[in-house]
């Protein structure tokens, strides 16, 4: 009788195991209507997908693309208004394999941050119902608009400019050490179809003050810079523009700099594909006027220098991850080899189910530092680095790698001790990863 109480028992709680231990990948093992659910899997870096599960819970969520029904990617890119423009590319797999669609939104740069959620979920519903009409979950939806909308015109008194005025002071104190750093910005932008105009002007200061009982030093490092960017649209492929840079640095020996680029550039993919694809080629050629702080290494207190650039970039966001590579070549024409290559990139890539890598990097060869100071550099100006030093060549990057195994659902919001800054990005079944 023992032995039969000790069985059945141990059966009892074998039956409390998911069903994947037995080899097989069951994690709703009933058939029911949300069984029957379209599988979706959010890639999207910039959702709260806490407040997407609550929202929008007539779905499954899957952590692998391979389970999924309907892929969802989702991109961003700076809007001509100051927002962002948000573009929501839906793509059917399996039995929906054929059924795919695109929605944008764009946000206003005055809209808070829960609105633009707000507005954002409401694509994303938009563009499911498609795939959801064809479950049994559709039962379970109602639509329904407001019943106050009207027709209106809509009259920009700004005619497309946008302006955008940002200060950042910092202060830190010790008792043998203070520091003050203060960053001010102005952004002026016109984006229309037609042509992209910005204006940006920055200053930084950065002052650090070293208290010792014999000795009080301080040491400035500031900068300031003007830019200006102006862009013709010249169809799909091709745009002209100019490129005009002028500022000061401290730290690079300039007491003013400016660079009068005209440019063109040709993208092999139509712009109007540049969320999803690009492959950019810019060429640009102009002039450079510099005058020093303190004398070069070459012995001279101004100079006047052409120069020309180019510039090969590529970016691509699919399901199996994203690709996001620039190369960047320039020399001067007086004297070819004073150049400089640069190579920096960023790749995410999905391997195989629950295992995906990214790395970022960037790698340069430098054989251009025109201004550098003539003499040798004190101590503090070199740990500090007050100024600029001669170098060769510059490496940097970082690798990520990331493996998760179970449930293939994620569907249960739970947000309590949730990690510090909320529930944005990728939580769980969202994210790139």
């Amino acid at each position: 009788m023992n032995k039969i109480i000790i069985i059945t028992g141990f059966l009892l709680s074998l039956s409390f195991l998911p069903l994947s231990l037995a080899g097989q990948d069951v994690d709703i093992p009933l058939e029911t209507p949300r069984n029957r659910a379209v599988r979706v899997f959010l890639d999207c870096r910039s959702c709260d997908m806490n407040y997407t599960r609550q929202e929008i819970p007539y779905v499954n969520y899957v952590r692998d693309v391979k389970e999924a029904q309907v892929f969802i990617l989702v991109t961003d890119q700076g809007a001509g208004n100051g927002g962002r423009q948000y573009t929501y590319r839906f793509q059917g797999m399996g039995q929906y394999a054929g059924m795919n669609d695109t929605l944008v939104y764009s946000s206003n740069p005055d809209l808070t941050s829960a609105i633009i959620r707000e507005h954002r979920t409401n694509i994303l519903k938009m563009g499911l119902m498609r795939y959801v009409a064809r479950t049994p979950m559709i039962s379970e939806i109602t639509i329904s608009h407001n019943r106050e909308l009207e027709t209106e015109e809509v009259i920009d008194k700004w005619n497309n400019w946008i302006f955008e005025f940002q200060t950042s002071p910092r202060y830190n104190a010790e008792q043998s050490y203070r520091r003050l750093f203060v960053r001010n910005s102005v952004e002026i932008s016109k984006v229309t179809p037609d042509i992209k105009l910005e204006i940006d002007i920055s200053q930084d200061l950065n002052r650090q003050r070293f208290i010792k009982e014999d000795e009080d030093i301080t040491y400035i490092r500031s900068s300031e810079s003007l830019s200006f960017l102006f862009v013709k649209s010249l169809g799909e492929h091709w745009s002209a523009g100019l490129r005009w840079n002028m500022g000061a640095s401290t730290s690079a020996n300039y007491k003013f700099n400016q660079e009068f680029l005209p440019s063109v550039e040709y993208d092999l993919y139509p712009y109007s594909l540049a969320t999803h694809k690009q492959l950019r080629i810019m060429y640009s050629a102009g002039y450079q006027y510099s005058s020093y702080i303190d004398t070069s290494i070459y012995n001279l207190t101004k100079e006047n220098l052409f120069k020309q650039e180019l510039r090969l970039a590529y970016q691509i966001q699919e399901k199996w991850g994203s690709v996001n590579l620039s190369l960047t070549g320039s020399n001067y024409f007086n004297d070819f080899s004073k150049n400089s290559v640069l190579l920096n990139g960023f790749v995410r890539i999905r391997v195989v189910r629950g295992l995906s890598f990214s790395v970022n990097g960037e790698v340069a060869y430098i054989n251009d530092q025109l201004n550098l100071r003539k003499g040798n550099l004190s101590e503090a100006e070199r740990l500090l680095r007050l100024k600029q030093q001669a170098t060769k060549f510059q490496i940097g990057g970082g690798l990520s790698i990331t493996y998760t195994f179970g449930s293939i659902y994620n569907n249960v919001v739970n947000p309590r001790f949730g990690r510090t800054g909320g529930g944005g990005g990728g939580g769980g079944g969202g994210g790139f990863f």
